[in-house]
Parts: C-alpha cells; structure tokens; sequence
C-alpha cells in the first residue's frame, strides 16, 4: 500500500492507550484527511493490534468534505471500537441515523471495497451514487453466524445534501468489512446449548449433552455481556433444529454490563422471564453461562449466580457442580492413540511413550486381519472392518475377549466395502457401507444393537466415503465424493420416533473448507473445530484445521507434510497429532516436529471416538 495512500488511512482514526480509553481522552495528532487525490479502497491491514488494550476510533465527518471522502469515512468508522458506532451513524442522513443496523448482516470481502463515484448523469440535488465492489468470501448475520459464501460483490451507496453537508441516506445492509478488519475485530466463541436427544437416549439418562455453537462476536465491546446476550438470543439457524435451550423465549439480561468479580465469579440479573424457573431449571441456565462465558473471559469462571430483576437470589452454580455439564463429558479421556499395525493388529500408545503395543483382546491378539478400528469414548471397546472391507466386529478391550459375531456385512468388498467407523459419545457406532450400487449411513445403537439406516438429506448425487461423529452425537462429518473430488460436509443428526423405533436422518448439509478441492482425510479436533488433509485447487495437500461454520481457523500452522491417508486428533488440544503417511504412522507431539513411531508400518490410526 503506497505511503500517501497510508496516510489519509490513518487520518481517519486515532490510537488511545487502554487508561486513556478509560479517562475518556484519545491520542493526540489525530491526522486530517485530504480532499484531493484518487482512493480504490479502504484497506485495514496495517492497523492490526497485537495489543488487546489498544482502541482504534474513527473520525467524524469534516466540513466540506466530499461524497467520496464522506463514504470512506463511514466505511473507516464502521471497523473502529466505538460500542454504539455512534461516530459511523455521524456519517449518516438524519433519517438514517436512528433505523441503521449494523448487526443486521456482516458482508466479508477478501480485501476492504473498492470505492468509486459513479458518474452516469447524476445531478447534484438528486446525490451522488458511489459504487462498492470486491470479492465476497462470507456473511455473518443477525445471529452472528458465519458462512462462507463466495460471489462477486457490487453494491451502492447514495449521498445527499443535508443542511450543506453530504451525508449517506441509502447503503448497503449491515456492515461491509475486509478479511483484515474482521479479524482485528471479531473473535470465535462456542455458546453451549443442550443437544434434543432421541427418546432411547433419553431413556438412558444422557439428556444433558452440551453443543458448542460457534458465532462471531466483537473482541473487545464488552465481551462477557455481549456473549451472555448472544446465548439467550438462542442458538443459530443451523443448530437450533438439534439443540434447545434451558433460558425461557424471551429472558434478557438486565445489568448494563457483567463481568467477573475478584473471585472470578460472575453475577447475572435476569428479567421477569426467568422469575419462575424451578431449580433444576436454573441450574441448567447457569451452566450454560458458565461454559458460554468461559470462552470470552480471560480468566477461569468461578462460581455463577442467577439473579430475578429485583436482584434476589435465583440460584447458583460452582464450578465443580458445573461438571455435571461440561461439553467434555461425552469426549472421553483419550488417553491412547490406536493404530493397526503391518500384521493387521490393533496397537495403541500414550503421548509419553515411544513404542506401541498390542491391545488387549481379540483385536490384539489377531482374531481377525484388520483394515481400520474405532475406539468407543471409555476405551473398554473397539470396532473393527476387516482388511477387506466386508465385516464390522465389536470386542472388548480385555484379555481374552473374543471377537464373537459380524456386525455388519458391506454390500460389495475392499474397493468399496466399510469406511472407518466412528463413536459418538452416546455410545452409538456409526458406519458408512461405500457400495457403488447402494451406499448407506448407518449407525449401531449401544454399538452393539441391530444396525439402523440413516438417511442422508442434500448429497446432490455425491456418495458418502468416510464420516467422523461428534461426541455429542448431533454433528456428524461426512468426506462426499462427486466429480472425481471429494469435499468435505457438516451435518446435523434430527432424531425423533420412539423409544422402540426411533428415527434418525442427517439434515443442514453444508460445506465447511469451501477452500479445499480434494478432502482425503478428516478428524474431530475440538468442539467445533475440525482437522482435514485436503488440498485447493493446483495446490499440494496440507494438513489444516477446520472451523465448524467454515471460518478460517485461529489455530496455529502446522509443520508442512505430504501424502497423508488418514488423520486423528484429539478434542484436547494439548494431545499429539497423529497421520498416515506412506503406510507409516507420523506424530506430532506439542513444540516438536513429525517423528515416525514405532514400529513405523501401520495404517489407519485413530483416537477415541
């Protein structure tokens, strides 16, 4: 970006240190914006702040400055900390000012729009139209859910005369930030909401299963409100058909601000909505704030109490009760990383260790050749699809278990055959038969119980070739193959039926690395945030991570590795990496590099789940 180009950036905000912020004051020598020379874009990229207690506030409009210096300095303050975008709304015409929404869409360029004043016969009284264009790559709308939609964009913004001054009176919905920006601003958070289980597994008392529901929320407005606030708003489109919530429709919060106290607990006075909650009810809004907050607040939340609006006590919630909901509960330990071995065994080891060995049981001990296997989430279990792909068998992991009956029969044989089987943390297994002719989804309740099909809504022709099941057991992803690619899809597990016949389809499928042209590999590596080997278009595979709603990940890169078959991580983010590379097993143990293990033949490896 050229240096005169700069400046007149820069000209439109100021820099206040965090006590500066505080007292009120900005920075002195604020720069002011020329009115002459020719500008293509608004391009954040330079101001972005490794200091989380900087603020960046825009300017307001100047006298005299012109429709094109008037857009550029709405669209300037639109990316500023400013809570209220009081200065943005200065911009405005006096009808505009109090109807604007900024939260109502958030359109993301790859780069901030070009700017340009259209000349095509505009009179002076009837305003000026100033073009807004770029490359789109997402949306986030009023629920602050992300999704990748790429198209071109082409957009206008109207000026008029108002009392002198040219002022906006006709704009695009929302706002229209680049990559950059939306970066600098915006920040993941999980809000948790309760997964709408089906009637079998409610029967076995497993209805308190948390959902991780990724939206996007400004980093530094108040974070612990704004996220308490946006869980109470309810869930997303797209999860809010497998998920419900413990907060009556309707229940606001009704402090200005919340935040930890010195003991890191949080206090939150709810309306007249929640006045008649009982207490098992409270409990479960309480530990949906607990979890929810967890992930905006710097600190570890304590203790959470529930207040009614005249502030009298609701109930309240430690941490250690808290457990009874924790997100983590259906994940397992994952203690283990499982492998098979050059003899078709099952073989496991722990991150301390640097040699494998043989499980326990009819696995180990080579009752059968083994292609892949899947561990269930307590690690007393195992699923396995023979080396040629045609049966499923499920033994104990303990000495002398025996490998007892097939499973599952696949319609054809190795080409096609059974894919690697996947747990979820209800204790379901779940299959995919790859049949040419006829493949399925299907999932064995208890792992062990009569295999159900599950129908697949939305595969537009494609053909299911892997899947990898949440613990929670309602999101599943699904490897789709289709014109000679395969892509990598995100679905919702809708349940419903009774106890004895219940029901089961995969709905919402959508894409989550849209950048990606050939998936070959695909694990669970969080709670919303997935690990795929894939590559983009005349691009080489690497191994990435991989947001649930297909935002770009704020993990860190990973050291560069080719020729990968398979993938496993675990939901801790503090576990080893592990891959299928050239028929070896690589890891990737915390700070260090790829190192094969040994012994080093072996294929297909996974973690529990």
């Amino acid at each position: 970006m050229g240096v005169d180009r700069y400046r007149r950036l820069r000209g439109r905000r100021c820099l206040g240190a965090a006590a500066l912020v505080v007292s009120g004051l900005l920075l002195a020598g604020c720069a002011s914006m020329p009115d002459s020379g020719d500008v293509d874009s608004v391009n954040g990229s330079p101001r972005a702040d490794a200091d989380s207690q900087v603020r960046v506030y825009g300017v307001p409009p100047r006298a005299g400055e012109q429709p094109r210096e008037i857009v550029l300095g709405f669209l300037e303050a639109t990316t500023s900390d400013d809570p209220g975008y009081d200065t943005a709304r200065k911009y405005l015409a006096s009808n505009k000012q109090g109807t604007w929404n900024p939260s109502e869409v958030t359109t993301i360029l790859t780069e901030p729009p070009q700017v340009r004043v259209d000349r095509s016969g505009d009179r002076e009284e009837d305003g000026v139209t100033i073009s807004l264009t770029g490359k789109q790559v997402a949306r986030v709308d009023a629920k602050h859910a992300y999704k990748p939609d790429e198209r071109p964009y082409d957009n206008k913004i109207h000026v008029v005369r108002q009392g002198g001054e040219w002022r906006i009176d006709a704009l695009p919905a929302g706002l229209v930030l680049g990559v950059p920006d939306f970066q600098r601003i915006y920040r993941s958070v999980n809000k948790y909401y309760f997964a709408r289980l089906g009637p079998d597994q409610r029967r076995s008392g497993r209805s308190e299963v948390l959902v991780p529901d990724p939206v996007y929320l400004r980093k530094r407005i108040d974070p612990v409100t704004s996220t308490a606030r946006a869980l109470l708003d309810g869930p997303t489109n797209w999860l809010a058909p497998v998920t419900t919530t413990a907060f009556r429709p309707g229940t606001r919060v009704v402090d200005d601000r919340l935040s930890l106290d010195d003991s890191n607990n949080l206090k939150v006075r709810l309306n007249s909505r929640a006045d008649s909650a009982n207490l098992a009810q409270c409990r479960r809004m309480a530990a949906q704030l607990l979890f929810t907050v967890q992930d905006q607040a710097s600190a570890t939340v304590g203790d959470v109490r529930l207040e009614r609006r005249d502030g009298s006590k609701l109930c309240g919630l430690t941490r250690e009760q808290a457990q009874e909901y924790s997100p983590g509960r259906t994940e397992g330990r994952a203690d283990r990383q499982y492998y098979i071995d050059a003899k078709h065994k099952m073989v496991s080891l722990a991150d301390s260790e640097d040699e494998a060995r043989r499980v326990p049981g009819a696995f180990g001990d080579g009752q059968a050749r083994l292609g892949s296997v899947a561990v269930d989430r307590s690690e007393r279990r195992a699923a396995g699809v023979t080396e040629d792909g045609r049966s499923l068998y499920v033994a104990a992991l303990e000495h002398g278990s025996a490998l007892g009956d097939v499973r599952l029969r696949a319609r054809t044989g190795a080409n096609d055959g059974l894919a690697p089987p996947s747990w979820d943390g209800l204790g379901d297994l779940w299959v995919v038969d790859r049949s040419t002719e006829q493949p399925r989804l299907l999932r064995l309740p208890g792992g062990t119980g009569t295999p159900e099909e599950v129908q697949v809504t939305g595969l537009d022709g494609g053909r299911i070739t892997g899947l990898r099941v949440a613990a929670d057991g309602v999101r599943i992803a699904l490897l789709v193959s289709k014109g000679g690619h395969t892509k990598l899809l995100l679905g919702r597990v809708e349940r419903a039926g009774s106890v004895s016949q219940p029901s089961l389809s995969v709905q919402g499928l959508r894409s989550v690395a849209p950048q990606l042209e050939q998936v070959d590999a695909v694990s669970w590596a969080g709670g919303s945030r997935l690990l795929a080997a894939g590559s983009e278009p005349g691009g080489l595979q690497q191994l990435q991570y991989v947001e649930t709603d297909g935002s770009v990940s704020n993990g860190s890169a990973l050291p560069g590795i080719t020729g990968v078959k398979a993938v496993a991580a675990s939901e801790a983010p503090s576990k080893a990496l592990v891959a299928e590379r050239q028929d070896s097993i690589v890891r990737l143990l915390p700070d260090t590099n790829w190192k094969t293990v040994t012994p080093k033949k072996g294929t297909a490896p996974v973690y529990p789940g």
